[in-house]
């Protein structure tokens, strides 16, 4: 088992990482009854060492409905494959971690809209009317 590379900094060694296998339903042929091709990963995220406090409280606050007893667990069974499935597993771990502690968005710092914007959307709405008022018929007496 390797490990999981969240981002350039960071990386889970394979020794934080429990996986369990089981049989998968859906495809697979004859295969399917025999082959443990289901993989679940699961990370005690809570109990790592590896993330600093404030990205720990971060991922934590942004997982919360995913971790169970600070553990989170991704299950994989969309190919035939095991290997498969756990490069799958894995790739979702990584990109939902490096999710969870990424920095906030900037807020976004309210501005007024400039007065020739203003002006061009005035005209329009003036022309589009125009041109509505263009198309009706009136009664003739």
């Amino acid at each position: 088992m390797d490990d999981v590379r969240v981002n350039d900094r960071l990386t889970i060694p394979a020794a934080e990482l429990s996986w369990r296998f089981s049989r998968s339903s859906g495809p697979g042929g004859q295969g399917v009854n025999t082959t443990d091709s289901r993989v679940e990963l699961s990370w005690d995220l809570l109990g790592s060492e590896l993330l600093p406090l404030m990205l720990k409280e971060r991922a934590v606050e942004r997982l919360g409905n995913r971790l169970v007893q600070g553990v989170i667990t991704i299950t994989a069974a969309e190919h035939r494959s095991q290997l498969r499935n756990r490069e799958a597993a894995a790739a979702r771990l990584a990109a939902l971690v490096a999710g969870a502690i990424a920095a906030p968005p900037r807020a976004r710092r309210a501005t007024k809209p400039s007065r020739g914007s203003v002006e061009r959307r005035i005209a329009e709405k003036k022309r589009r009317g125009e041109t509505k008022r263009n198309r009706r018929s009136y009664p003739t007496d």
